[in-house]
């Protein structure tokens, strides 16, 4: 008991994804018995979603300081966690395009038939956006309307600073209570995931498997992608520094971020390399690099790109100029907002899938695929941490390049 008490979380749901295997082979029957499990595992998520979203949002901007702190080192950290963000979500978007994955299946298409699927304009998709009641926005879980209205008030909070600092101190116990609330239900999951595999090993056919190997596969070259092309490019063309050398000397928060896919895990090396290696001052990285770590994850904002195609390919959704807007805008509010627990990105995918309007069906074989890609989403968060903060001493005159030269 003990032992199994220490085991992480993502071994527990591995376990748990393979028992739900084995249940689902040897007896249908038991499958169906435990399936209950699983809904009450999709409604705990779903329970989660609104007040999640709202307080993470807000408290993650209220977190980017005051607002003289955002004009100087904070604004240029910030706008490079907003851009990469969108990069990242944007390679995800052209590659699902490209490679189509989720169009080989048909199984899925009587699912999105239960839900109600409207064409808007351009113009009338980005106006519903904006609440024009946040309370029925919040009854309806209209979650682009929440997101908005929390980077309203997350704005407004941290303009008036002092003034309201009772107010962002609730923002933020009630975010970390959610997140608690978060890791309550993930503890369960193991379960719950054992019984959606359980029940989808009778439901998903063979083409359908391989168009989740597909899947996996592009959004694991795409992050290979961005960590060998797009941050190159951004450390040789905004920090004026050599990319080789930069990407051997954060070899070993890379190793550290693969091997434990835990961001929080590998803050602690890369500011000790951002100090000792990169010779970046500690009134930079001692900002950027908590905040990226809350706030960047470029990895996620991929994921969020490539997940809006396939599953709208999967649930037979038109994919119009103006979706494709809104996957690139999602990819980078859901990856700035993202919770910070073990096993957030199976939360988030419930909030994505929400967002869009789409059945939860695809939520177990997003579980189960999730720990083939999250080494590399892992990678590329840390990575870009590294990356915007080299880049913001370097705007400033305050990297020390004779420590970066220094072999």
């Amino acid at each position: 008991m003990n032992s199994l008490k220490k085991m992480s979380l993502g071994k527990k749901i591995l376990i748990g994804i393979a028992i739900g295997l084995a249940i689902g082979f040897i007896s249908p029957k038991a499958a169906e018995v435990i399936s209950p499990i699983g809904s009450v595992f999709l409604r705990l998520l779903k329970m989660l979603i609104v007040p999640l979203v709202f307080f993470s949002i807000t408290s993650g901007v209220c977190k980017m300081g005051d607002v003289k702190q955002l004009r100087t080192v904070g604004l240029r950290f910030v706008l490079y966690i907003l851009a990469t963000s969108g990069l990242s979500a944007s390679v995800g978007v052209i590659a699902g395009l490209i490679v189509k994955p989720g169009t080989g299946t048909t199984e899925f298409l009587n699912t999105a038939e239960q839900v109600e699927s409207v064409s808007y304009s351009f113009i009338d998709n980005v106006v519903s956006w904006v609440p024009d009641n946040v309370v029925s926005a919040m009854s309806n879980a209209n979650m682009l309307q929440i997101i908005v209205f929390a980077i309203f008030l997350g704005v407004a909070l941290l303009s008036l600073g002092e003034k309201v600092k009772s107010l962002i101190t609730v923002i933020d116990q009630g975010s970390e209570t959610m997140l608690k609330i978060t890791e309550y239900v993930m503890a369960f999951s193991p379960f719950g995931i054992a019984s959606l595999m359980a029940t989808m090993v009778n439901t998903v056919s063979g083409a359908t498997m391989k168009e989740v190997v597909t899947f996996v596969v592009t959004d694991n070259i795409c992050a290979l992608l961005i960590l060998f092309i797009l941050y190159p490019v951004i450390i040789k063309g905004l920090a004026k520094l050599s990319p080789i050398k930069f990407l051997k000397k954060i070899t070993e928060p890379m190793l550290v971020a693969v091997t434990t896919t835990s961001s929080a895990a590998t803050l602690p090396v890369s500011i000790k390399i951002a100090e000792r290696r990169l010779g970046i001052p500690e009134n930079i990285y001692g900002f950027t690099l908590p905040l990226g770590n809350t706030c960047g994850m470029n990895g996620f904002a991929l994921f969020v790109g490539l997940c809006c195609i396939f599953a709208s390919n999967l649930y037979g959704f038109d994919i119009t100029a103006s979706r494709i807007i809104q996957f690139v805008f999602l990819g980078i509010i859901l990856s700035v907002g993202a919770a910070g627990v073990k096993g957030a990105g199976i939360v988030m995918s419930t909030v994505l899938l929400e967002t869009l309007g789409m059945p939860l069906s695809l939520i177990p074989i997003l579980a189960a695929i999730w720990p083939t890609i999250d080494p590399a989403h892992t990678v590329l968060n840390n990575v870009s941490d590294l990356t915007g903060t080299a880049v913001v001493a370097s705007s400033l005159g305050k990297l020390d390049k004779d420590v970066f030269e220094n072999n």
